[in-house]
């Protein structure tokens, strides 16, 4: 996942587009969901699985020659640390993914008439919740870097999106998997936001989930394969 064939500020630029449609997919589609199918919870959570997905699949395709797509912090630092990146590089990719999942927020609340700013209070901190994140983040974290290490990163676009909408139902998180969109999502008090309080717990999850899914790719995957 070598990217220093591309400028840094071309990069930082893709991550900041990526991170920002990334956002507004998450949070446009929640609050489509939650308009076109009122009080159904299970179709609400459905029909923003799968357009997550999609987006997802989407972006990474058109980002990832770019910026790697990562718009997640998580994702970068893991890959500063197989050597992927250089450290410094990842640590100004982390507040471009941030200030784009804040725009993208905003965006979507605009997108859908509501205010511009509405401070989620949606709480989701509990125990089960955060430990969903750590589950949902480690297996994010492998599916992209196994893939990768393995020579199949060209899987990875469909991979990460089928991942994401599998774990949107199968952690009871809703698998944020990702400390950018998690800061995100408190600027919409919609289906898909969070509550600031519950936010610090979320992303301590993750940057957890981050790191079992880092000693895990090293054991499992220690040699990179040539794609085939």
């Amino acid at each position: 996942m070598s990217l220093s064939s591309v400028n840094l500020p071309r990069r930082l630029l893709g991550e900041l587009i990526g991170s920002s449609f990334l956002s507004a997919v998450v949070i446009g589609s929640g609050i489509a969901a939650q308009q076109l199918s009122p009080g159904n919870v299970g179709l609400e959570l459905l029909e923003n699985a799968l357009v997550t997905g999609a987006g997802l699949y989407v972006l990474i395709l058109i980002f990832g020659p770019l910026s790697g797509a990562h718009f997640n912090p998580v994702v970068s630092f893991v890959n500063a640390a197989i050597g992927g990146m250089s450290w410094f590089a990842a640590a100004l990719y982390v507040p471009v993914q941030v200030v784009g999942c804040i725009l993208g927020a905003l965006v979507a609340n605009v997108m859908f008439s509501l205010r511009v700013v509405s401070m989620s209070t949606h709480h989701r901190a509990s125990g089960p919740h955060l430990f969903a994140e750590a589950v949902a983040t480690t297996g994010l974290i492998l599916v992209i870097f196994a893939l990768s290490r393995n020579g199949h990163h060209a899987h990875t676009p469909a991979a990460v999106g089928a991942y994401i909408a599998a774990a949107y139902f199968f952690t009871s998180s809703t698998s944020f998997a990702n400390p950018a969109i998690t800061v995100g999502r408190i600027f919409s008090n919609t289906f898909a936001g969070i509550a600031p309080a519950s936010v610090p717990g979320f992303i301590l999850a993750e940057l957890v989930g981050g790191g079992v899914a880092l000693g895990l790719v090293l054991y499992l995957f220690p040699t990179i394969k040539e794609p085939s």
